[in-house]
Order: structure tokens, then C-alpha cells, then sequence
């Protein structure tokens, strides 16, 4: 597997005094210049007791991190060689990526033997995702991969052979079972996970383990010995418990802000996603807006572009409000330049120091062509989204065109945008977001594609129904169905699919059920559930009746008809997990 795409000019440089840059309040526009990667509201002092080490080996969204170490008040100090790994007080390591990648950058930069010598000397240390993965003997991705050899233990993928859906992304509780400083707090709250492989306790590093977490199996979330710590989960993302969970590392004697729990969390949560369709408005600033089956413009006269607030600010709010995850999606961004599009960009980093929960963004992920004939490939267009502030990206049309070329072929070239990303980002980092529309059939014979016996009969009566796919935002049908598209990007490399529909968009009367049961029980990876939440009821419907992993909804969080938190309790009441 080739290493991750290099970081951006000047992002592993030393950087030890941190200024204060805050995000412009208004909307950025079309104009917009690109500001510096530095842009927060807290000022972090130059002495050593409020400065972070950071590995970065330039794979991934480490920004989220880094927003979240400044958020606390830390300046931070980019690791450039190994000597600065030895040099450290404190070394944070945000391993992202697959571990074969990480291992290669890490040896031929001679930075994984400064890494256990560091270790060794028991030095402040704290791995994050596969930060922790690394510290084991192996993994099985891509391998075996030797690791950095410092716990007993093989990293392995879970079994979705027995119907586990694989990755394993969420919200989900931890079984504290050592007493540490770095959990502190934790205990009775969901942190988000997502990941693909995890490493199982045994007898040989039982003395480590500090937490587990069950998902199928008991495996490893955090392990703590001495000055050394590590945890499976992203605290940079599990919202005010992440924040606090990461205070403590960075403060040890400092108590902290505790969370309180609300309700104990037990297991997986199912996730509540803020969906921000965002495009430019006539007079070129960046809106928030909403359709109506994909049409954003008023059906009165003026026939503008509806206006539901600016990016940022409700994105903002909606993580306040318990947002499990906020995606954004850029309906018009990308058409000629993808790279070009700054103001996007701009959304993408002030949202990410403020929003300390998965933020996914999609629209125009695919390969392009500039007016002066350079090439650009679909990975650097993911690479600048990520270094930007997104944790996932999203392909729609793309991924459409790859799956209908290896359905004809039978045949994974690697060169689509879908198997180029998560090879190297892995494919918890990739949604797959498929547009269908109803196609009502009599029989079901008629049509090559899989139907399903709707709940509701069609216009003649027809008692069945394919979902046929579409691109470039609805407005072309594609010769391929949901069951078929969910199907092929499953095996190309999609970690998780965003299910829209047409037909139920904008309109109120609840998610399609009969399409989300199809794809949700098709295929092992997450299914999101989306188009047409119009009340609390339809979350727990959708959850209820499928096995979707989480609903998303727009339009009645924006026009504030329906709170984050009433769905929250509706769906506590009725029986459903989710982090409150």
C-alpha cells in the first residue's frame, strides 16, 4: 500500500507559538482568500508546560485534533525528526490511515524507534485510533504488518460474517476497568469509534488494559501503563467527554470539567446526523438551503435559493444541541475546479474548531482536469478536504460510475475515487451517498434490478417497486439500482452509505422504509438513513423497522419545527440507545 499523500507545504513545521486568527462571524464568499491552517479563538502560551508534541505523519483529519488541543488551551509543537519525539514532554500521536501506510512512514523516517524509546522511557505519551493499534506486536490489514512491538497482541478486523456490521462507527459506552486520571470522568458516557480493526484482550496484556468496549466482542478501547496512554476512540470527537478525556492527559493535575452522564450509556448508540446542504445563494455567498425532491428554489416569484442560515453557525449550533455527527454537503460546489473552491474550504476549518464531532463533507469528490491542463486525482481533492477539517467524505456520482463499471467487469481497477480513497484513508473515512427514485413495477420480472413489495401501493396499483439511481444531483437516472449500487460500492471499498430518496425528500411524511430495509439488510457496513424525517416518530420508525445505523435530517432541524433534543427524548422513550 503506497504512504499517504504528503501534508500540505509548511503543515510539519514547527510551530510553537500559537496566535489567535478567529473565523470571520459573516459568510464567506465567493472571493474569499484562503487564510492560514492557524484560525481559533484561544491564545497558547510558548513554555513547555502548555506545549503538545504532535506526530503527525500527514495521513487524515488531524486538524480535529489539533483544534481540540488549542480549544484547551495548548500551543503545539510538530514533530519534523525523531529527535523531536525524544525532545517531547508530552508526545500526542493521532495514528489515522491503515497501519501498514503508518508503519512505512514511520520506519523510513526512523521515527518508529524514536517512538519506543520514548516509550520506553515512559514519557508522557497518548495514541489515538490506530495511535493504539500501532503499540502492538501486528495487525492482519493488509498483512500481517509488524507494529512497534510494544504491547503483546495482534491487531485484527471484526467478523462480519455473523451479520456484526463492519466498520465499526458510532457512539458507543466503555467498560472502565483500571482506575486512570485519563478516564476520569468517562465513565457512564458514550465516545465515538470508527474503526475496522481492534486488538482483543488476552492474558499476555491484560496488565494494560484500562477500558473495554463490546461491539460483538469485549476488545481493547484504552490501555494505560505508567506515563503511557492510548485509546481506540477519537476524544477529539466524542463532543464534551472527548474534551475532557484529552484535558486530563494535557492537565493531569488539573480535576477537570465533568460531564454528567444524563443517562448511562450501555451500548452502540444509534446516531442522529444534521445534514447542511450548502451552495452559493445569487449574490454569492455560501447558504444553508433545502429542497424539495432536490429543487432548493422558492416557488415564489423571486424563485431564489432558499436561505436557512449561514454553515458555520448552525453547524455550530447543531453540535450544541447534540448532533451525534454534522454533514455537509456541497450541492453545487466543484463543477470546474475542485481545489478552487476556498469559501467551502473555509466552512470546512472554522467548523472544525468549534464542532467536536465527526464532520462529513462530500460534493465533487472525483478527478479533475484545471483550465490550464494540470491534473488533479480525486485522492488530492479527499486530501484537502481532510486537511481541512473533514473526518469522512462523501461520494455520490462518482461512485455511481465505478459501480457500474465493475458490475460490467467484474473487475477493481483501483483507479476509482472510491477504491484510491479508502486504500489509503481506509474506508471508514468514505461514505457513499446513492440518490435513488421509485420505479413502481406490476411484476417484479419486469425489470433486472431487485424490487421490493412497497407498503404503499403505486399510481396503478403496482404492488412492487425498484429504486433506480441517479447522478449530478437527480437530475440523470442511471441504469443501476439501490440493492445493486449498495452492493458493488460495499466491495469497492465504501465504509458506510448515506441512502437518500427522491420521492420522500422535503416532504415531511417520513423516511422510505421499504428502501432502507432492503439496502440496510443487503450489505455490512452502516446504512444513514435519509429523505423525509417530518416528526420524532419517523427516527423511531426508521430504527425500528431496519437496521439503519442512523437518520439524518435537514429541513426540520434548520426551520427549528423539530429540536435535536425532542428527537433525543422521543427516542429514549422509546427504547432506542443514543448519547444524550
Amino acid at each position: 500500500m503506497p504512504p499517504p499523500p504528503p501534508p500540505p507545504p509548511g503543515a510539519m513545521a514547527t510551530g510553537t507559538a500559537i496566535h489567535a486568527v478567529p473565523c470571520a462571524a459573516g459568510q464567506p464568499k465567493r472571493k474569499t482568500h484562503r487564510r492560514g491552517a492557524s484560525s481559533l479563538s484561544v491564545r497558547a502560551s510558548t513554555d513547555a508546560a502548555s506545549t503538545v508534541t504532535l506526530l503527525d505523519y500527514g495521513a487524515g483529519n488531524v486538524r480535529s485534533v489539533r483544534n481540540a488541543i488549542r480549544h484547551l488551551g495548548f500551543g503545539i509543537r510538530d514533530v519534523r525528526s525523531p529527535e523531536d519525539i525524544l525532545a517531547a514532554d508530552r508526545l500526542v500521536f493521532p495514528g489515522v490511515g491503515a497501519f501498514g501506510s503508518a508503519m512505512d512512514v514511520l520506519t523510513r523516517t526512523g521515527m518508529a524507534d524514536a517512538l519506543r524509546e520514548y516509550i520506553r522511557r515512559d514519557r508522557p505519551f497518548l495514541g489515538i485510533c490506530l495511535g493504539l493499534q500501532l503499540l502492538f506486536d501486528s495487525s492482519e490489514e493488509n498483512g500481517p504488518v509488524s507494529g512497534l512491538g510494544v504491547i503483546p497482541g495482534v491487531v485484527r478486523r471484526f467478523d462480519s460474517s455473523k451479520g456484526l456490521i463492519v466498520p465499526h462507527i458510532g457512539w458507543n459506552a466503555l467498560e472502565i476497568t483500571k482506575d486512570t486520571q485519563l478516564l476520569q470522568g468517562a465513565d457512564g458516557h458514550h465516545v465515538y469509534f470508527v474503526h475496522s480493526y481492534h486488538a482483543l484482550p488476552s492474558d499476555a496484556n491484560k496488565d494494560w488494559i484500562s477500558s473495554v468496549c463490546n461491539y460483538g466482542e469485549s476488545f481493547i478501547s484504552s490501555i494505560s501503563m505508567g506515563n503511557i496512554q492510548a485509546v481506540q476512540f477519537h476524544p477529539e470527537k466524542s463532543g464534551a467527554t472527548g474534551l475532557s478525556i484529552l484535558k486530563n492527559f494535557l492537565s493531569p493535575n488539573s480535576s477537570g470539567s465533568k460531564v454528567s452522564p444524563g443517562r448511562k450509556a450501555s451500548n452502540l448508540a444509534k446516531r442522529v446526523i444534521a445534514c447542511l446542504d450548502v451552495r452559493s445563494n445569487d449574490s454569492g455567498d455560501l447558504v444553508v438551503t433545502k429542497g424539495d425532491q432536490y429543487d432548493v428554489r422558492d416557488h415564489s416569484s423571486s424563485k431564489e435559493v432558499r436561505n436557512l442560515g449561514k454553515p458555520v453557525d448552525l453547524a455550530s449550533q447543531y453540535y450544541i444541541d447534540g448532533a451525534d455527527e454534522v454533514s455537509f454537503l456541497n450541492i453545487t460546489g466543484f463543477r470546474d475546479f475542485p481545489l478552487g473552491d476556498l469559501p467551502m474550504l473555509e466552512v470546512l476549518r472554522c467548523a472544525s474548531e468549534k464542532v467536536f464531532v465527526p464532520l462529513t463533507v462530500g460534493g465533487g469528490i472525483r478527478d479533475f482536469t484545471d483550465a490550464n491542463g494540470r491534473y488533479y486525482s480525486s485522492l488530492e481533492v479527499a486530501s484537502e478536504y481532510f486537511r481541512s477539517g473533514a473526518d469522512k467524505i462523501s461520494i455520490g456520482s462518482d461512485a455511481v460510475f465505478a459501480a457500474e463499471a465493475y458490475l460490467q467487469t467484474g473487475v477493481k481497477t483501483g483507479k476509482s475515487s472510491l477504491e484510491q480513497i479508502s486504500k489509503v484513508y481506509g474506508n471508514q473515512a468514505v461514505v457513499v451517498s446513492i440518490d435513488p427514485r421509485r420505479v413502481y413495477v406490476k411484476n417484479p420480472e419486469e425489470v433486472p434490478f431487485k424490487t421490493v413489495k412497497v407498503s404503499s401501493k403505486g399510481p396503478l396499483g403496482e404492488e412492487y417497486a425498484w429504486y433506480q439511481c441517479t447522478v449530478s444531483g437527480g437530475r440523470d437516472s442511471c441504469p443501476i439500482g439501490a440493492y445493486e449500487l449498495a452492493k458493488a460500492v460495499e466491495e469497492l471499498g465504501a465504509g458506510e452509505i448515506l441512502l437518500n430518496c427522491i420521492d420522500c425528500d422535503g416532504q415531511g411524511c417520513g423516511f422510505d422504509i421499504d428502501l432502507v430495509k432492503m439496502v440496510s439488510d443487503a450489505v455490512t457496513i452502516p446504512v444513514i438513513a435519509s429523505s423525509g424525517a417530518g416528526a420524532v416518530e419517523h427516527f423511531s420508525e426508521v430504527f425500528e423497522k431496519t437496521n439503519a445505523s442512523a437518520a439524518l435530517a435537514a429541513g426540520i432541524f434548520h426551520r427549528k419545527e423539530v429540536p435535536i433534543s425532542a428527537v433525543k427524548e422521543h427516542l429514549v422513550d422509546a427504547g432506542v440507545e443514543v448519547r444524550v
